[in-house]
């Protein structure tokens, strides 16, 4: 189905409607069980994880499930997070999984290493459990990118009752990590030194990042996070960079009360951006394709809570505008994606979700 909307009446901006794009929303799939993220194959089918524990392909109007995938953890926020292809995927077939694993009482972010063969998963090996175990069923974070020198990031989530640990080196509550293809950790991570879980970080001082891209033209690494009530955060992620979580926040806590006094503190990353209220964002996308020539180098941000898309309009990467797009979808977006076909796609949160593409 394709439906055209009124750009100027949907398209909120602080410049006003000049710089809205023409575009039409066409439904790719429906029917799937809260997805989660989606992949692009080379013969232009998806893959498309669902929090449930299923991953889908769509080819045409068909959907098959995929065999061979993890067994994961499905409670509260857990379940199947990031499907992301590895940079030689039409050589290898080689596809990461981002997931909970374990039970209730002992869980974690995992990411599965496997080849893709036709409709299954086959050689399987799990190359990263976030350490230590966690008791909660939240905060998992679960995105995955790859870096132009092949190396993965993974973003780890604090766990909800673990947001102190989000300042501590030595664990991966509240981090992005580094790791090689096949989950070894890089020579050159900045605390291979100290051995342990600490090896692996990248940057420290998060809460629940649900949305990483790289930015392919420049290699800026972009994150965006969930905040409390208010303080989701936009940021530029290097190494060793600490983004305060919680010690500063422009949150409070859901009871209302205060969890730091501070927004700043010497040592920490002030955001790029924040939303307070809060968004709920998840999925992230940076638009290098030709579909949308106006979009250049914007960012792209779904947002679960305000049922919308965030484009953000970049300089260097200082964030100069902000518009609202795609509201008339009325739904959580989950995951925002550039295809290779310049288009845009999105995933909507809910047991009936669906895969929408936006054309010019």
């Amino acid at each position: 189905m394709k439906w055209t909307p009124s750009i100027c009446a949907l398209a909120l901006t602080l410049s006003g409607c000049a710089e809205a794009a023409d575009y039409e929303l066409e439904d790719v799939a429906g029917g799937l069980d809260h997805p989660w993220s989606v992949a692009f194959l080379p013969n232009g089918d998806f893959l498309v994880a669902e929090r449930s524990g299923q991953l889908k392909r769509i080819s045409g109007d068909k959907q098959t499930t995929i065999d061979g995938v993890p067994d994961t953890y499905v409670a509260g926020q857990g379940g199947f997070f990031d499907i992301v292809l590895a940079p030689d995927f039409e050589s290898s077939g080689v596809v990461y999984l981002a997931y909970a694993d374990g039970s209730k009482r002992a869980n974690r972010t995992a990411v599965l290493r496997a080849t893709l063969r036709g409709d299954a998963l086959v050689g399987g090996d799990v190359i990263l459990r976030a350490e230590p175990d966690k008791k909660t069923a939240h905060h998992y974070g679960g995105r995955l990118a790859f870096l132009s020198d092949g190396t993965l990031l993974v973003t780890i989530g604090e766990g909800y009752s673990n947001k102190d640990e989000a300042q501590e080196i030595d664990g991966h509550f509240g981090k992005v990590l580094r790791i090689n293809g096949d989950g070894s950790v890089p020579r050159d991570n900045p605390y291979v030194s100290r051995g342990g879980p600490a090896a692996k970080v990248w940057s420290y001082g998060h809460r629940n990042p649900q949305g990483l891209a790289i930015d392919p033209a420049t290699g800026t690494v972009w994150l965006h996070e969930h905040g409390p009530r208010g303080g989701d955060e936009v940021n530029v992620i290097e190494p060793t960079l600490n983004y305060g979580w919680p010690a500063i926040t422009y949150g409070i806590d859901y009871s209302g009360a205060m969890i730091s006094p501070y927004k700043e503190m010497d040592g920490m990353e002030q955001p790029l951006k924040y939303w307070d209220p809060s968004i709920a964002p998840s999925g992230l996308a940076i638009y290098r394709g030709a579909a949308f020539p106006q979009w250049q180098g914007n960012l792209f941000v779904g947002g679960l809570k305000s049922r919308d898309v965030r484009r953000l309009t970049v300089e260097g990467i200082t964030i100069t505008d902000e518009e609202i797009l795609f509201s008339e979808i009325g739904e959580r977006i989950r995951d925002v994606r550039v295809g290779p076909d310049g288009n845009l796609y999105l995933l909507t949160d809910s047991g009936n979700g669906r895969l929408i593409r936006v054309t010019p």
